[in-house]
């Protein structure tokens, strides 16, 4: 595979699939010219010629470099028009970019993984980086919550998880249907039951903003430490190069400087949740 070009001019990449995760996200397989690698928790910019572009996690394993997977909700123009694309055309990847998680800070450390919604996209990614490592690990904990079971992305995952050495996984919904008969209750709720050590564990935290709030605190309530909360604050970012400032919080660049901070790091800024 030869190095990721030039990180300001997009990559060419074919649309190989398009899964349907939900009403409303789809899971777009793409396979770049000569490869493309990047760091779990890292994002890049992917675009359509003509149309736009905008910042995305992937959610496929970094450890694979011959095709990428991103999770797209639908929630504007340019995501709309990417929602009606079929499998065989091209579209651009720019990047990677920004900071992602630190994995090898996470060794010989339990790793609680509170997600939520659309959240969960980034973090399958990152559990693919552990379940490579898992050796390293002492237990990997996900807890997530969907509005509703039919909400859930990637539903396959969880029994998967519950079958690998050290992992566990609880899901949750907001609102239950007549075929639910897990918990019902925001994601902070599945914290109640969890075994963990605080003292030698990590958090990691990624959804909406109002969830990552109150799970932030719940942890904090928990006994974690500020520097032991790990976020992904994927807010506003529009260029992805730290140059038009519209991720601007505070003194940092979430594009540039994050998007995976600690809670240490940003707890100082009143607009972290906005």
């Amino acid at each position: 595979m030869q190095e990721n070009r030039n990180i300001y001019s997009p990559l060419k990449a074919r649309l190989t699939d398009v899964i349907e995760e939900s009403s409303s996200i789809k899971t777009f397989v793409l396979v770049p010219e000569n490869g493309f690698s990047f760091k779990t928790g890292q994002f890049i910019e992917l675009s359509v010629d003509g149309i736009g572009e905008a910042p995305f996690t992937p959610s496929s394993s970094p450890l694979i470099t011959e095709k990428l997977e991103v999770t797209i909700m639908k929630t504007g123009y340019v995501t709309e028009y990417m929602h009606r694309l079929k499998p065989g055309v091209f579209m651009g990847i720019r990047g990677p970019y920004g900071r992602g998680y630190p994995v090898e800070t996470f060794f010989g450390k339990e790793v609680l993984i509170l997600g939520g919604g659309c959240g969960l996209a980034p973090i399958r990614s990152l559990l693919y980086a552990l379940e490579s490592v898992k050796d390293k690990l002492l237990k990997v904990i996900l807890c997530y919550g969907s509005k509703t079971p039919a909400d859930c992305i990637y539903k396959p995952l969880f029994d998967r998880l519950n079958h690998i050495e050290k992992f566990e996984a609880y899901r949750t919904v907001d609102n239950a249907d007549e075929n639910w008969n897990g918990q019902v209750g925001v994601a902070t709720t599945l914290l109640n039951n969890i075994k963990i050590n605080i003292e030698n564990s990590v958090a990691v935290v990624c959804g909406p903003p109002v969830m990552m709030k109150f799970g932030t605190i719940r942890l904090l309530e928990m006994g974690f430490k500020d520097e032991q909360i790990y976020l992904s604050m994927e807010k506003n970012m529009s260029c992805g190069l730290g140059k038009c400032g519209h991720c601007m919080m505070g003194e940092y660049f979430v594009c540039k400087d994050g998007p995976v901070f600690t809670y240490n790091e940003i707890k100082h800024n009143p607009e972290i949740w906005k």
